[in-house]
């Protein structure tokens, strides 16, 4: 218990006199800041993908685009998102003659990748509302897009909540290899604590704790949506 003890004196001492959690801080922001921003980036991506991939086929526009969503899914599906962390960052990006931080890139790279799982889900949770629903737009005079996106859309997002919820998890926890494009992270913030008092496993256990605590969190937050929507389909 002693040495336990000292390395949990060494990692508040760290943490506290030496402002470790300054770091913490800004890894922690960064994390929630990249999963929250590629989430959002990825649905309205995956919503788009989703709508060419179930419009119908009649014209050659719809067919062309059918082609590049498939081919978009499949690359980002296809790859691990380190190696497109890495080809932006330093093949892409420098080719190109642009310039993003390593958090930006991070936010770019997690918000293509969501897009292309956001577009599979997006188009299961279309497939499950009524083909009525949308006939009845139609039958109204409403055009198509309009249709999808203010009757079928909205009634998808409902059946597709939960598992919603679990690519932003997957999102918060992918976070961890933004070490690699120099962006500060959780893993990088405790990384930092370890290295400069010699001692891993607190840091390494405390970190777990806060990816647990958040996933806690976010399944919660899914849980009392999920209630609202089921109330507000009660009284309606």
């Amino acid at each position: 218990m002693s040495g336990l003890s000292a390395k949990i004196d060494k990692f508040i001492e760290m943490f506290i006199d030496y402002k470790g959690y300054v770091k913490v801080l800004e890894g922690l922001s960064n994390t929630l800041l990249i999963a929250v921003l590629g989430l959002l980036i990825g649905i309205v991506i995956g919503t788009l993908i989703a709508t060419v991939r179930v419009v119908p086929k009649y014209k050659r526009l719809p067919r062309v685009l059918n082609r590049f969503c498939s081919f978009y899914v499949a690359l980002f599906r296809g790859t691990p998102v380190v190696v497109q962390l890495l080809l932006a960052y330093y093949v892409i990006l420098p080719l190109a003659g642009g310039h993003m931080t390593g958090v930006e890139t991070a936010i770019m790279i997690f918000g293509l990748n969501s897009g292309a799982y956001a577009s599979e889900i997006m188009r299961g949770g279309i497939q499950s509302v009524d083909a009525g629903q949308l006939e009845a737009g139609r039958a109204v005079g409403l055009s198509f897009s309009t249709s999808m996106f203010k009757i079928v859309i909205p009634q998808a997002v409902k059946n597709i909540l939960p598992t919603l919820g679990n690519e932003f998890i997957a999102l918060i926890k992918d976070t961890s290899v933004v070490s690699f494009v120099g962006a500060t992270d959780l893993y990088v913030a405790f990384n930092y604590i370890g290295s400069n008092s010699y001692e891993f496993m607190v840091p390494y256990i405390v970190m777990a704790l806060i990816y647990v605590v958040m996933v806690l969190l976010i399944t919660l937050m899914i849980k009392l949506m999920e209630r609202r929507f089921a109330k507000s389909d009660r009284r309606n």
